[in-house]
């Protein structure tokens, strides 16, 4: 399958890393307890439950972004303004969000963010683009790391912290 050749090692390299940190956070949200549930994160100001939904919906974003910069398109308009709108939006919309509902979530978003990285080719992963108005130009590659793997990293530390745990 020509197809199957053109996915490299590097894709599966971040692949894995990025479902590695699923893993994690999946393990970290199956363990809390109701009330750790419902304690408020100092970085974010959202409940753990919110924060963990918000990484959720965030493998779907992120993993459309990823996808489109690939095919060469560039999200000229797109603001941290807009991003941070969006997830105030998102905290006061899922502020009951079930532990259930978020680790289905967390499981179905993240394997299908976890499908795109795996099937980037060398040259998709090379290509580059403008993700926030006014940043520097980033590579898909830079995207996963940076973005995709980052957000999942930055909001667990949020939620370890907010909760006690190492």
């Amino acid at each position: 399958m020509a197809e199957e050749d053109s996915m490299g090692a590097r894709a599966e390299q971040l692949a894995s890393k990025f479902e590695q940190s699923c893993r994690e956070i999946n393990m970290l949200v199956e363990r809390l307890s109701d009330a750790e549930w419902k304690k408020v994160t100092a970085g974010e100001k959202w409940p753990v439950g919110v924060a963990a939904h918000h990484v959720a919906e965030g493998h779907a974003g992120i993993a459309g972004i990823i996808q489109a910069l690939a095919k060469g398109q560039s999200m000229p308009n797109f603001t941290m303004d807009m991003i941070h709108e969006m997830n105030a939006k998102h905290a006061k919309e899922h502020a009951n969000t079930t532990k259930v509902a978020t680790l289905e979530l967390l499981q179905t978003n993240g394997a299908k963010a976890a499908g795109v990285v795996r099937g980037l080719s060398d040259a998709d992963l090379d290509r580059s683009g403008t993700v926030l108005t006014g940043m520097p130009a980033m590579s898909v590659a830079q995207v996963v790391e940076g973005i995709l793997i980052n957000h999942v990293n930055e909001h667990m530390g949020s939620i370890r912290a907010a909760i006690g745990a190492k």
